[in-house]
């Protein structure tokens, strides 16, 4: 699986004509063969222990397209870093979809490059890039902080007011701007779909790692504004307690977001594993988010359910409300190994393992959340990316989990 997954890695590296020794990963293929904020970020991060030219690659390529003004029609506010790049407008009639080439519509790909770029200071490699990227670090910081505030970022007055949230403004955009980017991702126990602004769970845990790694680049290169970002890291982190945490039957969780009026969404779902090796979470919470990861409601036996089963909208085959993502499984994977949970990240690893055999040793996008009691094989999901850059560079994670690899 490893020798597949990072052959399939290889063929998807690309740079622009502009900065042809910046390379970074396509999201996938057929469909998503460009720059994505996200995409292209987190499968850096998972493959950091193994190409740091890759990661110092995608955070110099995405900076040179750095927003630097206001325009609602992209998404665009200045220090944002984009969502997607493509060579002419997105048009897709059937979803009612318009984007520019250039599109910020993403509320978490300023604080994932953050997150990388701290991530690659300490490895110690690439030192030059992330010298030459402290400009682009302090826009970039200037707009979680201001996306983050208690008064900026939402409407006044909403309930993702002082979180990172997101609302199309345009009625041609992304209508969800999180990596559950679907129209009917963010939905309640009962299936209604959540009104806007909406403010996600694991996007808060990203603004926290990235204000706490950002502040802590900024003071090994003797630059202001360390303290301010601990400020705000801790101020959310006290708002994140107070206001995701909900509990039912199976016990307390931190929901998937809040809505625009501030209510949580009253089901669980995968988000919640973004959370783990944050920081956002105390120890007693991480502890019980990796149960309730484990917990039948949301393990399939090959991945986690991107929606808990007991939820109105679970559907095995459902993009974003009922399938499995192998990023995502692995994120969480990732996660529970920082949180010191090793024999929960090896349930999860050995659950993608056994999917990845059912594919040709590889892993696909995503897959159908069909059970591994209800079927011998993982399922696979008609339209899924073969390769898919994220879906690749998971294998490295589980490599490490389960002591194989470099």
């Amino acid at each position: 699986m490893l020798e597949n997954s990072l052959d399939d890695v290889a063929g998807l590296r690309l740079a622009t004509s502009a900065l042809p020794d910046a390379p970074f990963l396509a999201a996938g293929a057929p469909w998503y063969f460009t720059l994505f904020g996200r995409d292209s970020l987190w499968a850096a991060r998972l493959l950091l222990p193994l190409d740091a030219g890759l990661a110092g690659g995608t955070l110099r390529t995405l900076a040179a397209f750095q927003g630097t003004r206001s325009g609602p029609a992209a998404a665009e506010e200045p220090g944002k870093i984009l969502h997607e790049l493509r060579s002419g407008e997105l048009v897709l009639e059937s979803q009612g979809l318009r984007l520019p080439p250039v599109y910020f519509g993403a509320v978490d790909s300023t604080p994932l490059w953050l997150c990388l770029l701290g991530e690659l200071r300490r490895t110690g490699e690439e030192a030059d890039v992330v010298r030459a990227l402290l400009p682009n670090a302090a826009r970039a910081a200037k707009w979680l902080r201001g996306a983050g505030g208690r008064d900026a970022g939402a409407v006044p007055g909403s309930g993702a007011e002082g979180f990172l949230s997101y609302r199309d403004a345009t009625g041609h955009g992304l209508s969800n701007q999180g990596w559950k980017d679907s129209r009917d991702a963010m939905q309640s126990r009962d299936g209604r779909q959540a009104n806007g602004p909406i403010a996600l769970s694991g996007v808060q845990g990203y603004a926290y790692q990235a204000a706490l790694e950002t502040a802590d680049l900024f003071d090994a290169y003797g630059e202001p504004g360390g303290a301010a970002l601990r400020d705000f890291a801790a101020a959310l982190r006290q708002r994140f307690r107070e206001s995701f945490w909900m509990q039912n039957d199976g016990g307390r969780f931190p929901a998937m977001a809040l809505d625009g009026n501030g209510e949580p969404l009253d089901v669980p779902g995968s988000n919640m594993g973004h959370l783990l090796g944050t920081g956002i979470l105390d120890a007693d919470e991480a502890r019980l988010v990796a149960d309730r990861l484990l917990s039948p409601e949301l393990f399939s036996g090959y991945g986690l359910h991107t929606l808990s089963r007991e939820a109105a909208g679970f559907w095995p085959f459902s993009y974003h409300c009922g399938s499995v993502w192998s990023h995502d499984t692995a994120i969480a994977i990732r996660g529970l190994l920082a949180e010191g949970f090793g024999p929960e990240a090896r349930i999860l690893a050995q659950g993608l393992l056994a999917a990845a055999g059912s594919f040709g040793h590889r892993l696909p996008e995503l897959f159908a959340g069909v059970g591994s009691a209800d079927s011998g094989v993982a399922v696979p999901y008609p339209a899924s990316c073969h390769p898919q850059a994220w879906s690749s560079a998971a294998a490295v994670v589980i490599g490490q989990t389960l002591g194989v690899g470099p």
